[in-house]
């Protein structure tokens, strides 16, 4: 008679609810079914209710469909096979049965489950016995069955209700989980209204129905004479169960609402910890009163909905509180850049309390030099937010000061290294020349930058990096590579925390090459590009905060002449000498001395090897434009060694010697000056003004 599965205590709609346990005992039998070998034991009394003679049932369920109709047999069936299937320990239900003259009789069973070690059902012993007086006459009783199920699925509401309630984090979720299919609505109500209870007033944030508002409402005084402040007021909810009732108790409410139809209300004041926070209103148009049991399911329904508003309240406090926190530690405005369009855009995903340590900053710099800063302090909490706005601070102003890129950063990795703190961050320095489009980037343990050209194609820029900030001052690495790169006019510079580009299981170069991709197809604007790009990354949610920084090189207003960059080299560093060839020869061309490019690379070549071959430290190299009776370009190459070059005749077989003899024949005018515990070696060349 069942397969093996299904679930407890069932009734079919029309049966009643509570049996009487009296005489429920009228006739009750025993059975004991193996379900291994399929047989069905059942003792006398069993027989008895079957209206079954032994010698005619044979031990086996499908014999018993001589008395149990198909209609009651399959549901039977179905009811056990899931009870055996959920796992449920028993089950229990009323079915009839057709007896021997013909007639129907209501019976019942209960079952239990028994189940080996592996939780497989092998047997169900159980009861069965006659329910034919504790039905009664079931027509009669079909009403209050047919007011059971309506108060069910009333409680089953309330339980989908709560449930999605539990997941509601703001105040306007509670409201649109209560407008949702599975909300308020569905209890039978036409709309609902809610207020907040704020500086002895009453708020109103869910209006009801469209066209519903009535005027002078939306704040309320408790005192005034309306039924949500009635509720607030005197912390007891307020039924009304006919338009004659709610014209006569408001009589101010009524006239606005009277074509809303509305022919009951129940208003609930929302209270927590004895403390009213809002009320709540259900309209209804089809229905006049409340039982018992309707108020009961709507005031324990309004317990957890206070609940719910409370929580939602005190997360929007605290996501105000850290929202505020963290963009008090970044930059209040972006400084107007000449010759550039800065843009910057900053995206939150912390929840509560929770916020992250993402940063971006611009620095304007002498010479026509800008700064770009993007970076990301380890953890999403307050003390990552408070690492985060020092080391912004130190961090400009180390720039400010002056020093190189390459120093930017080790002196930052040492001051965070020096805090008492556990933190790491990763970051990004690009120092831009605007004048000549030469950019020198830095990179601590963070992403790559990516270039868009004009046509819309797009590159990740690899930068050789070194350890995040802090790291590397503990671990002794405080050397940071400089890559240097163009940024021709029209070109866009994008400078991003890992929070847009990472993805969960997915590879980091898999998330470059979507970036890229997204940059490429995004808009030309740089401010409509960095807001597709959050868009982007609202869309696809995530834990993490997203930083961007965009800087498009316009070209057009970028500085004459004044213009300035440096270069760090360190000894046996190809890369970094390649990097300084490379400004050399970007500034020379954009400054307009294109036809001195060779001279110029040629004689600062041989001062900077110069430098690295016959002193022991590293050499820092500037290139800047001076101006006065003729406009020049001067190249710097400082040293740590106080020992002066001399000139040398390298006869006719030599191969060293001729260095300063190339500079004092290419170069307009050089010198050596004294700096501290080193020198200076410079060269100057007089270069045609710029029309």
């Amino acid at each position: 008679m069942a397969d093996r599965g299904a679930s407890a205590l069932s009734l079919p709609d029309d049966w009643p609810a509570h049996p009487d346990p009296i005489l429920a005992l009228n006739r009750m039998g025993s059975f004991d079914w193996d379900l291994d070998s399929g047989l069905f034991h059942m003792d006398a009394q069993a027989h008895e209710v079957f209206d079954l003679r032994p010698e005619e049932y044979d031990g086996y369920p499908q014999t018993l469909a001589v008395r149990v109709p198909a209609a009651e047999a399959h549901r039977l069936d179905t009811l056990v096979a899931q009870a055996m299937k959920d796992g449920s320990e028993n089950y229990g239900t009323y079915f009839r049965i057709r007896c021997r003259d013909g007639t129907l009789r209501w019976t019942h069973t209960q079952g239990y489950i028994r189940r080996d070690g592996t939780g497989r059902p092998r047997r169900i012993i159980g009861i069965l016995r006659d329910a034919t007086q504790e039905i009664g006459d079931i027509e009669s009783r079909r009403e209050q069955v047919v007011q059971d199920e309506a108060q069910r699925r009333q409680t089953n509401v309330v339980q989908l209700t709560t449930a999605a309630l539990a997941h509601a984090r703001t105040v306007q979720d509670v409201i649109d989980v209560l407008k949702d299919t599975h909300g308020l609505t569905h209890l039978g109500a036409t709309s609902l209204v809610m207020g907040l209870v704020e500086a002895g007033r009453i708020r109103l944030i869910a209006e009801g129905p469209a066209g519903s508002f009535v005027p002078g409402t939306l704040v309320t005084r408790i005192d005034e004479p309306y039924p949500m402040s009635e509720a607030v007021r005197t912390l007891t909810p307020r039924f009304i169960e006919s338009p004659e009732e709610f014209a006569d108790r408001y009589p101010i409410l009524w006239p606005h609402i009277t074509g809303l139809h509305i022919t009951a209300a129940a208003y609930l004041p929302l209270i927590v910890e004895a403390r009213p926070i809002g009320a709540m209103g259900l309209l209804y148009s089809d229905r006049r009163g409340f039982s018992p049991e309707d108020r009961n399911v709507i005031i324990a329904l309004g317990s957890s909905i206070a609940q719910s508003l409370q929580r939602a309240m005190f997360f929007e406090q605290e996501k105000d509180l850290a929202s505020g926190l963290q963009q008090a530690m970044l930059p209040r405005t972006i400084p107007s850049v000449p010759g550039a369009d800065v843009v910057v855009r900053y995206r939150s995903a912390s929840f509560g309390r929770d916020i992250g340590g993402d940063w971006y900053d611009v620095i304007p710099l002498p010479g026509g030099r800008v700064g770009a800063v993007i970076g990301d302090v380890q953890g999403h909490d307050t003390h990552a937010a408070s690492v985060m706005g020092q080391l912004r601070i130190v961090l400009k102003a180390y720039a400010a000061e002056g020093h190189t890129p390459a120093t930017v950063m080790a002196r930052a990795s040492v001051f965070l290294h020096e805090l008492d703190t556990d933190r790491f961050a990763t970051c990004l320095y690009a120092e831009t020349d605007l004048s000549t489009g030469v950019v020198q980037v830095v990179r601590a343990g963070h992403i790559d930058p990516l270039i868009r050209r004009p046509d819309g194609s797009c590159r990740r820029v690899c930068v050789e990096g070194g350890l995040p900030l802090g790291l590397s001052a503990e671990f002794g690495g405080l050397e940071y590579p400089v890559t240097t790169v163009e940024l021709d006019p029209g070109h866009t510079l994008l400078l991003c925390t890992d929070g847009l580009v990472e993805q969960p299981g997915a590879d980091l170069d898999d998330g470059m090459l979507n970036l890229a991709g997204l940059i490429a197809a995004g808009p030309e604007d740089v401010r409509d590009l960095a807001d597709r790009l959050i868009d982007v990354a609202d869309a696809r949610g995530g834990d993490d905060d997203v930083a961007l920084l965009l800087l498009r090189r316009r070209g057009i207003d970028a500085p004459r002449s004044g213009g300035r960059l440096q270069q760090h080299v360190a000894p046996g560093d190809p890369e970094a000498l390649t990097g300084a060839r490379h400004m050399i020869r970007a500034a020379v061309r954009a400054w307009g001395a294109r036809d001195r490019a060779d001279e110029i690379e040629l004689v600062a070549d041989e001062l900077i090897t110069n430098a690295l071959m016959h002193t022991e430290g590293s050499a820092i190299v500037t290139l800047r434009v001076l101006t006065g009776s003729a406009r020049r370009l001067r190249v710097d190459v400082e040293d740590t060694s106080s020992a002066l070059p001399r000139r040398r005749d390298a006869g006719e077989s030599g191969v060293s010697g001729r260095g300063l003899l190339l500079v004092d024949l290419l170069a307009d005018a050089w010198g050596v000056e004294a700096r501290g515990g080193g020198k200076c070696v410079w060269s100057e060349f007089v270069v045609p003004e710029q029309d």
